[in-house]
């Protein structure tokens, strides 16, 4: 088939890696990288060897697709022009800063028959891909991700930045709508939560626990799948998988330890692991999930058939994430009404500013009450 014509719109970090990757892919054919920060846009340019422009609408020449990664905050209004102008895109997560965002894009792409896929790229991870044949129906999800702070992704906290990964893979696992949420983050760094937490409850009885962290002093990201017939372990860092099947008896419920004898017990303690609860690596394919999900996107477009992670999908991850959010912003720290809430409830530092020379005295601040 001939090379789609793609442009890389946004190419800080996460942008020149796909600049990069596309100039290796023989589905595509990079023509243009698009940034307004000219020096970043140099860079690029001189890396990739392709033209730069400072915006999209300035791209010329025909155009098949476009990879967007730009900030979160401008993904709605540069996906909307291209979409305008019949183009196929790639959205890096999360789709949209908000659910009314998300939603209009995966309208817009549908009017115009285009191919919206969202860069969830955890779908791709060999680890998810060796276990998710073994998992049956979830009834319990543990996903650990954290991270030092990057400095990037400084428009949205860390539910948007990193929670969203295991949201999108919660979802993609558990397929149910979700009846409860409760979470509670902390802003750290700037005004957007850098530490979360959250439990959310499915109607088939699916229950998850998240925890994301971008403060944390070594990274980490793992989780577990407890299903009725086994328990699924996920290293998506380490890009290993394991399995751990329980015997027979366990399912039938025939090891009953209150009723053992004390020498029946030290024969299970010494078999446990190997006869009832033996752990099993998965073999785990080479993959680079970036490549994996470009050319999943590229054989989207060219045969008409919707990507592994649709814009459907990027949507509904935002939308739990608006609900996670809405937790956080709402959670009371000292289980008071009146008391602190929100990711920002730290006490405020009591510091006794000192003197300065140079600047004449402040008025008295203006106090404002409530009306009563």
């Amino acid at each position: 088939m001939k090379p789609l014509r793609v442009a890389v719109v946004g190419v800080g970090h996460l942008g020149r890696i796909h600049a990069g990757k596309l100039k290796g892919l023989s589905q595509f054919s990079l023509v243009g990288l698009v940034d307004p920060l000219a020096e970043n846009l140099k860079a690029a340019c001189d890396q990739a060897q392709v033209s730069g422009f400072r915006d999209v609408g300035q791209l010329d020449g025909p155009l098949d697709a476009a990879i967007i990664a730009t900030p979160t905050r401008f993904h709605h209004a540069v996906a909307l022009e291209l979409l305008s102008r019949g183009v196929h895109l790639f959205i890096e997560k999360p789709l949209a800063a908000t659910l009314a965002e998300a939603s209009e894009l995966v309208d817009a792409a549908r009017r115009h028959g285009l191919v919206l896929q969202v860069g969830h790229v955890e779908r791709f991870n060999p680890a998810f891909a060796a276990a998710r044949p073994h998992i049956g129906p979830p009834k319990y999800i543990d996903a650990v991700r954290r991270s030092g702070f990057s400095f990037r992704s400084t428009d949205i906290g860390v539910v948007m930045d990193l929670m969203i990964h295991d949201i999108d893979l919660v979802l993609s696992l558990v397929r149910a709508p979700v009846t409860s949420v409760e979470a509670l983050g902390l802003a750290l760094f700037g005004r957007q939560e850098d530490v979360a937490n959250a439990r959310l409850v499915f109607d088939n009885g699916c229950v998850a626990t998240l925890s994301a962290s971008r403060a944390s002093r070594a990274p980490v990201r793992t989780m577990d799948v407890w299903s009725q017939r086994a328990l699924a372990s996920m290293d998506f860092a380490t890009r290993t998988a394991s399995l751990v099947r329980p015997s027979g008896a366990i399912l039938r419920r025939e090891l009953d330890v209150e009723r053992m004898s004390p020498a029946e017990r030290n024969d299970l303690k010494d078999h446990l692991f190997a006869e009832h609860l033996p752990i099993e690596s998965l073999t785990t394919e080479p993959c680079d999930a970036i490549t994996a999900e470009l050319a999943d996107f590229a054989e989207s477009v060219q045969t008409g058939r919707a990507p592994l992670v649709s814009g459907e999908q990027g949507r509904d991850a935002v939308a739990l994430a608006e609900l996670i959010l809405a937790k956080i912003n709402r959670h009371a720290w000292d289980g008071t009404p009146d008391g602190p809430v929100g990711p920002r409830a730290l006490p405020a530092p009591q510091i006794i500013p000192g003197p300065h020379w140079n600047r004449k005295p402040a008025a008295p601040p203006i106090e404002r009450r409530e009306a009563g």
